[in-house]
């Protein structure tokens, strides 16, 4: 049995994220002891792993209930996990276009300006002041 604390120390989630993660039902709720303290055993070890590791992914809380909610049951088709995880990488691509984005922009307003004027001549503070100094939209 682990006390919160050891179940933070060897997961790396914080304590208050292991305590919003059972009001989120992500978690089941730890037995408690007679002193009141939560004691978790091995299964929800595991289970803090598997949601820290799904989080570290970028999964969304609603995602992960869905894929707990598979894993409790091994007979069902893993379809729904499949679909779940794509629809995670679609949007993980869309991130990475925007930020490739978002680097052109930077870069091209970055070289606008030497850094050796004078903060009323700068373009990187007129680029920013003025979003029609941009080349696109982001």
């Amino acid at each position: 049995m682990f006390s919160i604390g050891e179940l933070s120390k060897r997961t790396k989630v914080k304590v208050p994220t292991i305590r919003y993660y059972e009001e989120m039902g992500l978690l089941a709720e730890a037995d408690r002891t007679v002193g009141n303290q939560r004691r978790y055993d091995k299964a929800g070890l595991e289970r803090l792993s598997f949601i820290r590791h799904a989080r570290d992914l970028g999964f969304s809380i609603e995602a992960i209930l869905s894929l707990i909610e598979l894993q409790e049951h091994p007979d069902r088709s893993c379809e729904t996990a499949t679909s779940i995880t794509t629809s995670q990488l679609a949007d993980v691509r869309a991130k990475m276009r925007r930020l490739k984005a978002l680097e052109k922009e930077l870069v091209r307003i970055s070289k606008g300006c030497d850094g050796h004027g004078v903060s009323g001549d700068c373009y990187v503070l007129a680029s920013l002041a003025d979003h029609g100094l941009c080349d696109r939209e982001h």
